[in-house]
């Protein structure tokens, strides 16, 4: 039996659905999931079965015009994953169409892709109507030679398992990649402090999403199975540590309680969670953590 293996770069507008799809593929969560733009900062490959083939998913940062450091570090390694794929999908969102983000992708594409094939998935088909799918389909197929067209909710599932058999069906003849039962090749450390990230990120909403980082410190095995996880939440001023502690601590507790409980729930066995917030105003320009969130600092120079 031939067995296939081969990368897939998701790439798109930031909050198009794509860390949603991964996990919809994947049928774990490896990529965080909010509804606050550009809260994918590293590329994070979850592995999926299809077949006799593997299946490498690459979530990329979304692709939007960057402004700071931190933002071109990011649209580089978007671009960066790319590049780097056997086969790659542009996601756009049903309601939203051809915005000028997504125009600007377009324009890029046939430059940026290398000769890739590329397959369009117009994600949260729930939200229109048939003829406006059709319409939106055509003219985006007028703009960029796609190899396929795909109609899918990733949150629902609808069309995603077409969308998977094709992608099996792409990928390289050759021995697979990971072991059958990886389903990301992120260290637990980085999943760990990326849990906590969503966590902080949902609880704080408005706040200061993009003006903090999460890292594990620290990770020890017990003899009882369990592990003990260090974790600290930078910050870039004084002013931010209340906003995460909370009054009387309240916020920093809740976010670390659902911080446990999903990782509880992800490794499958019990996990003593300790968080501590420190005030480091140039974190956003400095290279540790950078390399810590798998994204190059060298990427994000002007």
């Amino acid at each position: 039996m031939t067995t296939r293996a081969g990368f897939v770069a998701l790439i798109g507008e930031p909050n198009a659905g794509k860390s949603t799809l991964l996990n919809r593929m994947v049928g774990a969560k490896v990529s965080i999931v909010t509804h606050k733009v550009q809260t994918t900062r590293a590329r994070i490959r979850g592995v999926a079965l299809e077949g006799e083939a593997q299946i490498v998913f690459v979530d990329t940062p979304g692709l939007f015009r960057p402004r700071r450091r931190l933002d071109r570090a990011m649209v580089a390694a978007a671009w960066g994953g790319a590049a780097d794929a056997d086969v790659v999908v542009l996601l756009i969102e049903a309601h939203r169409g051809l915005t000028e983000g997504v125009r600007r992708i377009l324009a890029d594409l046939p430059a940026r892709a290398g000769g890739r094939p590329v397959a369009l998935a117009i994600n949260k088909i729930d939200r229109v109507k048939a003829e406006t799918l059709l319409a939106l389909a055509e003219e985006a197929n007028a703009a960029h030679p796609f190899v396929r067209t795909f109609m899918i909710s990733a949150e629902r599932g609808h069309g995603c398992d077409d969308l998977k058999e094709w992608l099996g069906a792409q990928m390289p003849e050759g021995p697979w990649l990971y072991p059958e039962d990886q389903i990301a090749d992120l260290p637990m450390r980085m999943i760990a402090a990326e849990i906590t990230r969503e966590k902080l990120t949902l609880r704080l909403h408005q706040e200061l999403p993009y003006e903090l980082t999460v890292e594990t410190e620290s990770w020890q095995e017990r003899e009882d199975g369990s592990a003990r996880i260090d974790q600290v939440i930078y910050v870039a001023r004084e002013g931010h540590k209340g906003i995460v502690l909370g009054r009387k601590g309240e916020t920093i507790k809740a976010v670390g309680q659902a911080a446990r409980t999903e990782l509880e729930e992800f490794m499958g066995r019990k996990a003593h969670l300790f968080l501590t917030v420190k005030v480091r105003p140039d974190w956003l320009e400095e290279a540790e953590r950078y390399s810590e969130m798998g994204l190059d600092f060298r990427d994000g120079s002007a």
